[in-house]
């Protein structure tokens, strides 16, 4: 990881040992090694100097899971069109609109043309590349399927990020239906009401109980405003120090979020569709089970089901069927166990798992459309209850009058 930050990419221009003109981007620490690594290829370098940063994209920009993907998919194409493997990063790397993503693709190919296989490059970057990523790369230049297996990485990729993306709309909506409520309110509270309670004081009259203890929390607010913004910070703050930093506080969480309702379900088989998808991925490169599991593990996206297919390995690895480990942890649902159990007999786990993988992508898109048509009405109740509860407590009085009045 500090060796990713601590590259500096230069230009350069030279000629090769054949005396042909050539040039490039080179990737070192200091100006000091890239030069050295160039005359070790063979370049004499007549031009050098740092890439200049350029003025209005000098905001470095995000590398995604879903540039990872791309790239993926477009150096598969490059490799099964018959490019060869540094041109495809030249080409790649130099065509991308993220510059960030161009700085890491081009310097993959200077290690690569520098001695190192694709696997070796990609493991020098764990920040973008994680060990499934790596190990599929290694299996496809072992067996001479790299184009196919990274056919199937962009594959795998696409269909993680979209099942996220699907997640991260489930959990959204409620959390962003909590922040609207409790922001008019606060709005209403401390904007609104005073105007109200300035004419109702001019009234004379003895308020409804209603108006009184909405006006009460009114006046709260207006003094003690900053006591509850800095408990909102402080437990925001609180949350995210202990998601980062404390493995019983994230074993607590997504335990409690499996068990909620509809959430709970939808991450459930959210988490068996990425072991399903994983593994057959990895089943499909010819990767041993026991070190499959190892990666499928941290794909899983819930510490409950990280730990159980952690269990499974361990139990794998001694000797017992994969339906066996996975029926004794009690997550996977019954037909996951059988057509695992027909995969394993059959000789033919990647198909079934993708089968299974399908079914419950497919099962969480209904859940989620379905979690989403639920809320808009659940939206409209709350917002409705609480700005038509601190209306009809400022009306009240007047209603109160005018009957008063007739």
């Amino acid at each position: 990881m500090a060796e990713q930050t601590e590259q500096i990419d230069f230009v350069w221009s030279g000629t090769d040992k054949n005396k042909k003109k050539t040039g490039g981007i080179i990737s070192a620490k200091t100006e000091i090694i890239a030069k050295t690594e160039l005359r070790r290829q063979g370049y004499r370098v007549i031009t050098f100097k740092k890439k200049p940063k350029p003025l209005f994209s000098a905001k470095v920009q995000a590398i995604t899971p879903g540039d990872i993907a791309i790239f993926a998919r477009q150096l598969a194409t490059m490799l099964k069109a018959g490019v060869p493997l540094v041109q495809s990063f030249d080409i790649v790397g130099k065509g991308h609109d993220n510059a960030s993503m161009e700085i890491l693709l081009l310097g993959i190919k200077a290690d690569i043309e520098a001695g190192d296989t694709l696997a070796e490059a990609l493991n020098k970057r764990p920040l973008y590349f994680d060990e499934l990523f790596c190990n599929l790369v290694a299996a496809g230049e072992q067996a001479g399927v790299l184009e196919t297996l990274l056919d199937k990485i962009a594959t795998y990729k696409e269909k993680t990020e979209s099942m996220k993306k699907k997640i991260k709309k489930a959990l959204t909506y409620p959390i962003a239906v909590i922040v609207v409520a409790f922001v008019v309110t606060t709005i209403l509270l401390i904007f609104v009401v005073p105007v109200f309670a300035d004419m109702f004081k001019s009234f004379g009259a003895d308020l409804p109980a209603f108006t009184k203890m909405v006006v009460h929390m009114s006046e709260w607010m207006q003094a003690w405003w900053y006591i509850v913004v800095g408990v909102v910070v402080g437990i925001v703050y609180t949350f995210g120090y202990f998601k980062k930093r404390s493995r019983a506080f994230n074993h607590f969480l997504d335990k409690t979020l499996l068990k909620l309702p509809i959430v709970g379900l939808i991450l459930n088989k959210s988490a068996v569709a990425r072991f399903a998808r994983t593994l057959a991925t990895m089943s499909a490169a010819g990767v041993p089970l026991v070190e499959a599991l190892e990666s499928v593990a941290g794909a899983c996206g819930n510490i409950i089901y990280t730990e159980a297919v952690l269990k499974m390995r361990e139990e794998v690895a001694t000797g017992q069927r994969l339906q066996f480990a996975m029926q004794q942890a009690g997550l996977w649902p019954h037909m996951v166990v059988q057509m695992v159990a027909i995969g394993e007999e059959s000789g033919s786990m990647d198909s079934m798992l993708l089968k299974v993988a399908d079914f419950f992508d497919e099962e969480v898109d209904n859940l989620v459309d379905n979690l989403s048509s639920l809320m808009e009405p659940i939206i409209m109740v709350i917002l409705g209850t609480l700005v038509g509860g601190l209306v009809v407590a400022m009306y009240l009085p007047i209603f109160k009058m005018g009957a008063a009045v007739g």
